[in-house]
């Protein structure tokens, strides 16, 4: 009988090293330039100038005077600069540079997820350096800054894409209870920007579908039963308040109508920001061209009723009427009181706002640079919270430059020039068209006057902004990629490259010259504006070529780049 020898174990072999872990991905770090792109930097470029051009005439006019449209009793070249910029350059140019900041939030986004590198903390560090460059430059240049703007729409916007429920309504709580015990509105200003974020947050975000409809759509179908609701109520009832009917009349039925839209176009993610950003700006004109139009038509709505002894007093006497009651005559006499509150709290208004221009001129004509200081320092807390309420408009504007980012748009723009073409094609002759057809309604505003059909026509200029500003693009894009006569057009590159820079130095060199405390040339010509602006352009981008061929950043870029990555990068080439 033989015996099977056992199997023989198996030779065990060496155990593999674990795989080192994988190395922490370097820290973010300023983009190189050989990695720019640079259709955004001539476009940026390209708007500096439309900012400067537009800028420029409120460093020799009251800002206070800013919804008055035009200046009255210009001739000639003077009114025809005027024109020019009110209707092809105004509201066109700071969409171009709130589009091209959208375009800088996405590439930046899109680097860190490439490299699976922090962003947040470091775009809001970046955030913060611009809110105080922001208000540096308000404070101590000039009250037309869109810096601190900007930062706070920025802030706004990293709400909208990656805010928390919980402590976004812990601070919209604290911003409430700082307005209602500092009596500050500032605060109230802050509370609905972020109330609004996070309903934005919704539409870009949530999932969640209530009876079938997305949670955003169905907030939003709510608000507008209810605006509609109460516009509806005011209208009807006599002792209703008489200023809110107008707003709620407009924005009850469009709340509605942007419901509609964002249930029916949910989907997909992907084109969120494309679609958010185009609504939410036309939503804000559309909105001032219906209140233009029923501020127009509609009634006054502190116009009192005709009374009935006012119809009846040609009429011949058959028999005297029974004496109204205690009643109706407390009634009668409370609308009557109630009217003429509201028109005395509306003279009230248009006498502070003509103090207002008057100390503003006095100010920077005859004042000295401590006082300019002073009352733009005392101006700056009803900006900063006014910010916090529009940002809305410009979170907008930055999805649709992130949209562009994103989906390849700007990177290849040679890939796309069928749609730069068919932008500028459509894109400016119906903008600056919309905005023609408004100066056929009126080009000057009276404060106070309903009539004059001036917010009618600002709301069709609105309209038209946006279609101009992508026209606008789409025509810069085309040049650069055009025949060689065109395509010089890439000799802005430098100056978008250190815009930032290039903004503030407009900003001193214009605070300086036309301001009391130092050259005071307050009043300049609207001609000789433009002549002034190509002069000092001229100069800064024969600079920006100077400067940009021998250092990597601009000095104010160099300095907010060294504060967003906590360390200075090397400036020269």
């Amino acid at each position: 009988m033989t015996t099977t020898p056992p199997p023989a174990e198996p030779t065990p072999t060496p155990a593999e090293p674990p795989a080192p872990p994988a190395p922490p991905p370097p820290p973010m770090t300023p983009l190189p330039a050989a990695q720019r792109i640079e259709a955004l930097d001539v476009v940026r470029g390209f708007a500096l100038l439309g900012i400067f051009l537009m800028n420029i005439e409120w460093f020799s006019r009251p800002f206070t005077s800013f919804g008055e449209g035009m200046p009255r009793g210009l001739t000639g070249l003077n009114w025809l600069a005027s024109w020019f910029i009110a209707y092809f350059v105004q509201g066109k140019f700071w969409t171009i540079f709130s589009l091209v900041f959208g375009m800088g939030f996405a590439v930046m986004l899109l680097r860190a997820e490439q490299t699976g590198r922090e962003f947040k903390r470091v775009y809001l560090r970046r955030v913060l350096a611009l809110g105080v460059f922001g208000a540096a430059h308000f404070i101590f240049l000039w009250d037309g800054d869109i810096l601190f703007t900007y930062a706070v729409s920025a802030l706004m916007l990293m709400v909208v894409l990656y805010g928390r429920p919980k402590p976004l309504l812990l601070a919209i709580a604290v911003a409430v209870g700082l307005g209602v015990a500092l009596d500050a509105d500032g605060f109230f200003g802050v509370a609905a920007g972020l109330a609004l974020a996070g309903l934005l947050a919704l539409f870009m975000r949530s999932e969640k579908k209530p009876l079938r409809v997305p949670l955003f759509a169905f907030l939003l179908l709510l608000l507008g039963l209810g605006l509609s609701l109460g516009a509806t109520a005011l209208w009807l009832l006599p002792d209703a308040p008489l200023e809110p009917r107008l707003p709620l009349t407009v924005f009850g039925p469009l709340t509605l109508l942007m419901a509609g839209l964002a249930w029916r176009y949910h989907q997909p993610p992907e084109k969120r920001a494309l679609r958010m950003g185009a609504t939410l700006y036309l939503f804000a004109a559309t909105a001032m061209t219906l209140m233009g139009v029923v501020q127009h038509f509609g009634p006054d709505p502190l116009a009192l009723p005709a009374t009935p002894a006012a119809a009846t007093a040609s009429a011949p006497a058959v028999a005297q009427p029974p004496a109204p009651s205690a009643s109706g005559a407390e009634k009668k006499k409370s609308r009557e009181e109630r009217v003429a509150e509201a028109k005395a709290e509306r003279e009230k208004r248009l006498k502070e706002q003509a103090e207002e221009k008057a100390l503003e001129i006095k100010t920077f004509t005859t004042g000295s640079y401590g006082d300019a200081v002073d009352y733009r320092a005392r101006r700056f807390p009803e900006k900063a919270g006014g910010d916090f309420g529009a940002s809305v408009l410009f979170i907008g504007m930055f999805l649709l430059g992130a949209w562009f980012v994103r989906s390849g748009v700007m990177e290849r723009t040679q890939d796309h020039l069928p749609l730069f073409r068919r932008l500028a094609l459509w894109g400016l002759p119906l903008g600056i068209g919309l905005g023609l057809a408004g100066s056929l309604i009126a080009m000057h505003h009276t404060p106070g006057d309903r009539h004059d059909g001036w917010l009618m026509a600002q709301g069709l200029v609105m309209l038209g902004n946006l279609p101009a500003c992508l026209g606008y693009v789409g025509l810069v894009v085309l040049m650069l990629h055009g025949g060689p006569l065109v395509s010089r057009i890439r000799v802005l590159a430098p100056m978008g490259r250190m815009a930032l820079t290039n903004y503030l130095t407009q900003s001193l060199i214009c605070a300086l010259y036309f301001h009391g405390y130092a050259f005071g040339q307050w009043g300049m010509a609207r001609a000789w504006q433009v002549v002034f602006v190509g002069v000092v352009f001229a100069a800064q981008l024969a600079f920006s070529h100077w400067w940009m061929a021998r250092f990597r950043y601009g000095p104010v870029e160099w300095l907010w780049r060294g504060f967003t990555y906590r360390e200075l990068p090397r400036l020269r080439v």
